[in-house]
């Protein structure tokens, strides 16, 4: 079962089931009590791959910015989702989806691999020693903010105290 599934492997088993006897999500949301987008989500899976729908991949599956750029323009070209999905062996038609909004937000950039990770650092980092001079006047500013800090905890105690 997937990890962030809100309805249970029993639930999924009794859905895939019914939809075999020709029910459809809401139908079967309703006989499971169980979600109705729990259960169209799997639905939209079934229609594509049937009872492998139960059946959670044992990767994520990583997909080329020429795969991603064909799938899209098939859609855009009157093609369905579900269609495509099941055409391409696409896991949801909730890939292509996200393929789809994304070519729509940023163009074909939007379908290129994203950078994995943190980003680095900015480069405005001082590389070379600090001067005395710039240490001196940290320490200047360190202090101030520190008695700064001390005066207004004493003020609110003061005040606690009156109150």
């Amino acid at each position: 079962m997937l990890k962030h599934s809100k309805i249970s492997e029993a639930e999924r088993v009794r859905l895939v089931v019914l939809f075999e006897a020709g029910y459809g999500y809401e139908a079967a949301a309703r006989i499971v009590e169980c979600g109705k987008k729990s259960a169209m989500h799997l639905w939209d899976r079934w229609r594509i791959h049937g009872k492998l729908a139960l059946v959670s991949k044992p990767h994520k599956t990583q997909y080329s910015f020429e795969f991603k750029l064909a799938a899209v323009e098939r859609f855009l070209a009157g093609e369905s989702k579900p269609a495509i999905a099941r055409d391409l062996g696409l896991s949801s038609p909730k890939l292509l989806q996200k393929w789809v909004k994304a070519y729509r937000d940023q163009g074909e950039n939007g379908l290129h691999p994203k950078p994995k990770g943190r980003p680095r650092g900015s480069t405005t980092r001082r590389v070379g020693p600090v001067s005395e001079v710039d240490q001196l006047k940290r320490r200047v500013e360190w202090l101030e903010m520190e008695n700064a800090y001390l005066k207004a905890l004493r003020d609110f105690n003061l005040s606690q105290r009156e109150s």
